[in-house]
Parts: C-alpha cells; sequence; structure tokens
C-alpha cells in the first residue's frame, strides 16, 4: 500500500498541487490583462492595432476596389450583404457548415460566414456577382440548368461557387473529386446527382480559361 508523501517531500520533489492551481490562476489572468492591453495600445507600440470602433478598409472585390468602414468583429459575409448589396452569398447556418456563403479568396473557396472582413483586405474576393458582369450564363451555370441541378435554388450560388473553383484547378474532374470538392456544401432539395451531371458536363471539352 503506497503512503502519501509528507510535506518535505512534496516540496523536494517539486510544486504542490495547491501551488500549480494558483500558478495556473495567475498566468491566465495575466493574458486576459494582456489581451485588454491591446485594445488600448498607442501609436508607440509595437504592431498595428485596429479597433475595437469602426476602422477604414479596403477590399478587391470582383476586380473592384471597395472602401469601407466596419468595425474589426464584421465577417465578409456581412460586408457583403449589409454594406455592398451583394447578396448571392447566402446565410444559412452562419456557421461555417452548410457552405451558403461560399466566395472564393484568392481563387480558393472559403465560407465567407467564417471570415472577418478585414482579413480579406489586399486578397483577391470573387462572388456569384462576378461571374456573371455581362449577365450571360457560364458553362457551370448554364450546366446546372440543363442538368435540373438546383430546386429552391437558395443553396445554389455557394455550389456554383464551389464548382467553379473545382472546374478552374481541374477541368477534368473524377467523380469522386466532385463529390470532395462538393462536400462542404448542403443542398437540403437534394440535388447532388444533378450537380454531379453538372460536373460531367462543365469537364467534357470546356477549356479551362472559359470557366468563369
Amino acid at each position: 500500500m503506497k503512503r502519501k508523501k509528507s510535506k518535505k517531500a512534496q516540496s523536494e520533489s517539486g510544486v504542490s498541487r495547491r501551488d500549480f492551481l494558483r500558478g495556473a490562476g495567475v498566468a491566465v489572468s495575466g493574458s486576459i490583462l494582456a489581451g485588454e492591453g491591446l485594445l488600448h495600445a498607442t501609436a508607440e507600440s509595437p504592431g498595428e492595432v485596429r479597433g475595437p470602433g469602426e476602422t477604414k478598409i479596403v477590399l478587391r472585390i470582383n476586380g473592384k476596389a471597395e472602401t469601407l468602414t466596419l468595425e474589426p468583429r464584421v465577417t465578409l459575409l456581412d460586408a457583403l450583404r449589409n454594406h455592398l448589396d451583394m447578396t448571392g452569398a447566402k446565410r444559412v447556418c452562419d456557421r461555417g457548415t452548410c457552405g451558403a456563403c461560399t466566395v472564393m479568396v484568392d481563387g480558393k473557396t472559403a465560407y465567407a460566414c467564417s471570415m472577418l472582413a478585414i482579413e480579406a483586405e489586399g486578397r483577391d474576393i470573387t462572388t456569384i456577382e462576378g461571374l456573371v458582369p455581362e449577365g450571360k450564363l457560364t458553362p457551370v451555370m448554364q450546366a446546372f440548368v440543363d442538368n435540373d441541378a438546383q430546386q429552391c435554388g437558395f443553396c445554389t450560388p455557394g455550389f456554383v461557387m464551389a464548382m467553379t473553383a473545382l472546374m478552374k484547378r481541374n477541368p477534368n474532374p473524377t467523380p469522386a473529386e466532385v463529390d470532395l470538392a462538393l462536400s462542404g456544401n448542403l443542398c437540403r432539395c437534394g440535388t447532388y446527382h444533378g450537380q454531379k451531371l453538372a460536373a460531367m458536363q462543365v469537364a467534357k471539352g470546356v477549356a479551362r480559361e472559359k470557366i468563369a
């Protein structure tokens, strides 16, 4: 049967449980205070501090610079919908799980609800509105129509963005690659079969530069 260590033995072997908890509390408190200090840092502090109030940001969306004055906490989705009247990206789950708010950032798909607008500064943002500046359907959009790949249509912009990004990097994907590329988007109407057919249609002889 093991005997409990005496206080003397504990002190010799290292910190006690009480000392550990006390030290952890100090460390947590210190980190919180440090975080608060960042909000009130002066211009002489290293690095740039923006916020918590509104600050000017410039977003490059669909090839055009858009200047906005926003709080740093505003998401890219809210900036698009509430400040720029670009409503193609939809708000559904607002948790980064359904894909209805999908846009492209530097050519890669991104959930606009899970990215701060200020994070997107200096990057190329493409929305569903930017795919059809002249109002003509892209091959991906036409394939969705031809294969009945949408029903209510609410999630369709996100799927079109995801498939467009796929076709840009891989113009001839396999069905498995299509499944993987669209796995971050959900359709409650269940139009997945039509979407796969649309992807295969686009893959048949459509040049990479003509995808969007």
